[in-house]
């Protein structure tokens, strides 16, 4: 194995291991000196082909051990090397992950995968298995922002792994990436990451599907104050069991759309044991709030000033100082611009005081035009390599000449 590693062999390096795979079963007593004896950087498949078969034994010995170990390969390995074995890299790391969710020591692995990450990217935009590994122990642990800059990446590329890919995966990565945006307020995110969880294609619904689309009818609310209609391309078996699934949701739904928070809270209250099943009161409660929002913008656009007892009733606020505290977090949010006068209690509702020519929005501005211009190069690239992709090349030919077969058929009918 080291002189095939010396020369840099590596594909036939992974073909004589996976042929050992038996063989080094056979010695699995004396695996900790064989992984001990090998630098994970010049051996790094090696180094993992022992990993897999220790993981694999019925009892794999000390925690601590393995842990360590893994620890110390992700670390350290070949970021080439592991390239030939980029499928067994990834079930090393769904392999801790799991262990440290078994044993509620999330944080443990966080540092770890995203090194793992990175050294399984081909590319920064590109998605692999153990970005949802990753999100997971993020949210277990609530430390979310190690997370926020491989959900915030623009993917363009999928990892195939073993060439394939699974699709628990993807489904998982945009499940607990929407609930990170969630938990942190970036709600916007949150609802695009449900959306992509719910209209992937497939021909029954998972269980994170129907919970990703109950996620996204509550952040749909908060944001939109009513559900958004999902793409045209949505699978229509999904679309056909989702909805009875979510029966619960869709009340609550239909109940904002009164705008009388008093009946989005029976609804809400009707369904607590349901919503508190799918650990979504929450969320829940951030839909209640958010309507009280709703309707005191809509004030906004009736009165120019008020007294906060009458918008108190208004809204059906339990009292002055609870409508003073809603004003204070939307002025903080920058969803209204308002000011109280706290001597006689009114509020007063102002435009917004933006002029758009200070250096700090033209620099925002700057880094959005920079932002689109990038993407519009992407998407460029991206369609120049899908017009010279064989299968498609191959595919779109296929139709244009049965569609030509078919236009001379018509053309023999007709001359006949």
């Amino acid at each position: 194995m080291r002189s095939i590693s010396a020369d840099k062999n590596y594909v036939q390096l992974a073909e004589f291991l996976n042929r050992s795979n038996e063989l080094l079963t056979k010695y699995a007593g004396q695996i900790d000196a064989a992984i001990a004896s090998l630098d994970p950087d010049q051996h790094a498949l090696a180094f993992m082909a022992l990993l897999l078969v220790k993981l694999s034994l019925p009892n794999y010995g000390d925690f601590e051990l393995i842990f360590s170990q893994i620890q110390q390969f992700i670390t350290v390995c070949s970021k080439d090397q592991i390239q030939f074995g980029a499928e067994k890299f990834a079930n090393i790391c769904h392999f801790i992950t799991q262990c440290l969710v078994d044993l509620k020591q999330p944080m443990r692995g966080i540092r770890m995968l995203c090194i793992a990450i990175e050294k399984a990217q081909q590319s920064p935009t590109q998605l692999t298995s153990v970005h949802a590994d990753l999100a997971q122990l993020c949210l277990l642990a609530k430390c979310l922002k190690p997370a926020l800059p491989y959900l915030d990446a623009d993917i363009t590329d999928i990892h195939k792994e073993g060439g394939k890919f699974d699709v628990k995966a993807l489904l998982g990565y945009c499940y607990y990436g929407g609930m990170i945006y969630t938990a942190l307020k970036k709600f916007e995110n949150a609802l695009y990451f449900y959306e992509v969880a719910v209209t992937c294609p497939a021909v029954d619904v998972s269980h994170i599907m129907l919970e990703a689309y109950k996620k996204f009818i509550l952040v749909s609310l908060v944001l939109h104050g009513k559900i958004i209609d999902l793409p045209k391309y949505t699978s229509h078996v999904v679309m056909r069991f989702l909805k009875p699934l979510s029966t619960s949701y869709h009340e609550l739904a239909e109940s904002y759309s009164s705008n009388n928070p008093n009946q989005v809270r029976t609804v809400a209250t009707k369904n607590e044991e349901a919503f508190r099943t799918d650990n979504n009161i929450g969320l829940v409660k951030q839909v209640v709030s958010s309507l009280y929002k709703k309707n005191i913008l809509r004030l906004t656009k009736t009165f120019l000033t008020l007294s906060l007892s009458d918008m108190a009733n208004r809204v059906q606020l339990s009292s002055p100082r609870e409508a003073e505290q809603y004003i204070l977090n939307m002025i903080e949010d920058g969803d209204i611009h308002a000011s109280i006068n706290q001597r006689d209690g009114m509020v007063s509702f102002h435009q917004n005081p933006e002029k758009y020519n200070n250096p700090k929005m033209l620099k925002k501005l700057d880094e959005q035009m920079r932002l689109f211009q990038h993407l519009d190069e992407k998407l460029q690239h991206m369609d120049g390599e899908l017009a010279t992709n064989p299968q498609y090349v191959q595919k779109t030919m296929g139709a244009h000449a049965e569609e030509d077969a078919g236009i001379g058929r018509m053309r023999d009918e007709v001359l006949m």
